[in-house]
């Protein structure tokens, strides 16, 4: 295990947990005094009530829990949340009903996971030509067709 130093900020807050044995996201669980509904097509903050110190060349990547996303059309409105090593305040997540029916989350709901993740810093160097591939500049769907 990965030691990760999270301070609980709020009374109803979580520490993040591993469904399984092998799951590669802990789960994120809300951290709010009352009921929040998302009408349809809506999106709401939700607070997770942690922050978390994570380790230089690492990243937190917080993505929708499948379960949620499949049987009640909620999701992260950003898709993925990158948590960066040097951030420190609390953790929300912007869940996004796509549904056409309210969702209500309530205290202790587990509505995110986060995966934390080694990343590489890239230098971007400034250059006339680039290399040649079989692909060139094809892009959306081109892949198929090569």
């Amino acid at each position: 295990m990965f030691p990760i130093h999270t301070k609980l900020l709020r009374k109803e807050a979580k520490l993040p947990v591993y469904g399984t044995e092998f799951a590669a996201g802990a789960d994120l669980c809300a951290a709010i005094e009352e009921d929040i509904t998302i009408a349809p097509h809506e999106t709401k903050l939700i607070p997770i009530g942690i922050a978390v110190e994570i380790p230089e060349g690492y990243s937190g990547l917080v993505y929708a829990r499948s379960g949620l996303a499949t049987k009640r059309n909620l999701a992260p409105a950003n898709k993925v949340g990158v948590i960066d090593a040097d951030y420190r305040g609390e953790i929300f997540v912007p869940l996004h009903n796509h549904g056409d029916v309210p969702q209500t989350i309530v205290c202790g709901e587990r509505i995110a996971q986060m995966i934390v993740t080694p990343f590489l810093t890239a230098q971007f160097i400034p250059a006339e030509e680039l290399s040649d591939t079989p692909r060139g500049d094809k892009g959306f769907g081109s892949t198929g067709s090569i």
